[in-house]
């Protein structure tokens, strides 16, 4: 394990962009001796239970991708259904939550970045979050890769914000300021009965793309922020607590925005915290 400062380092100066798409290439193939190979040596690495996936047969997968994005069996994951409680999105552990305070959201010990900064400049969102709460989620190789509405939701507006490419774990969280600001990342808006709340699929090294249900995959774009308005959209885009509303192809962080006075988190919850997907993390 390389130390956490060199790590850092190396990630400055890789191709970032030009690694990820490259092998994102090899994780697309359908070619036997190119992915077997690939999704047996990654479940050994990883220690991967594919006994709780709907194939369970490490060759079936017809590619890389196709393993990593893998389907879970119905039963695998239950789904919290108190009145007004929050659902992890996603399997991961807790990276940091907290309350946002003077529009700074904390990264790591010792370590902060903005929310405007997060939200690629969207003022009026911004205004809408001060003060309010955040989670962190990350999402290890290991870990089941789709993720899951917290609550009902409609879909208002998404905006693909390009970016670097760093890695995303607790070592680069550490060394590297900024980096869920400065990374690829969708910022996802919606509206709950309870209030505005806001999904943030963050991209990094290795992510060969990232997904919704409604769009298909959104990253890589274009080296713009691209802005789509949902929220007049004929019928709508409307999601249920528990239903998938995207994925990573390879691994990745979400990071969850309530208003202030819009939500509690757990008191056990904490750094390194070990979530389900469907758990209780909170109530609005």
């Amino acid at each position: 394990m390389l130390p956490e400062p060199l790590f850092a380092a190396l990630q400055q100066i890789i191709p970032q962009h030009t690694l990820s798409r490259l092998v994102g290439k090899f994780a697309e193939s359908e070619i036997p001796w190119i992915k077997n190979p690939l999704i047996n040596a990654f479940a050994k690495q990883y220690q991967v239970d594919l006994s709780e996936a709907l194939i369970e047969d490490a060759e079936s997968f017809s590619s890389f991708n196709d393993f990593f994005t893998r389907a879970l069996k119905p039963d695998a994951r239950t789904l919290c259904d108190e009145t007004n409680s929050i659902a992890s999105p996603a399997d991961g552990a807790i990276s940091e939550l907290g309350e946002i305070k003077l529009g700074s959201i904390m990264q790591s010990k010792g370590q902060y970045y903005s929310l405007m900064d997060l939200l690629a400049g969207d003022v009026d969102s911004c205004g809408d979050y001060l003060g309010g709460k955040y989670a962190t989620i990350y999402l290890s190789p290991k870990d089941y890769h789709r993720v899951h509405m917290p609550l009902d939701g409609t879909l208002i507006k998404m905006s693909y914000v390009p970016g670097r490419l760093f890695s995303v774990n607790q070592a680069t969280a550490n060394q590297i300021p900024g980096v869920f600001a400065r990374n690829e990342r969708l910022v996802c808006h919606f509206e709950s009965e309870q209030g505005p709340f806001v999904m943030i699929l963050v991209g990094a090294m290795i992510v060969a793309g990232i997904e919704t249900v409604w769009a298909g995959q959104v990253t890589p774009l274009i080296n713009k922020v691209q802005k789509t308005d949902y929220s007049a959209q004929k019928g709508g885009i409307h999601l249920k607590k528990g239903e998938e509303m995207g994925r990573f192809k390879l691994g990745s962080t979400v990071i969850l925005l309530f208003p202030e006075g819009k939500a509690d988190w757990q008191e056990n919850l904490k750094n390194g915290t070990a979530l389900r997907l469907g758990e209780k993390i909170g109530t609005q």
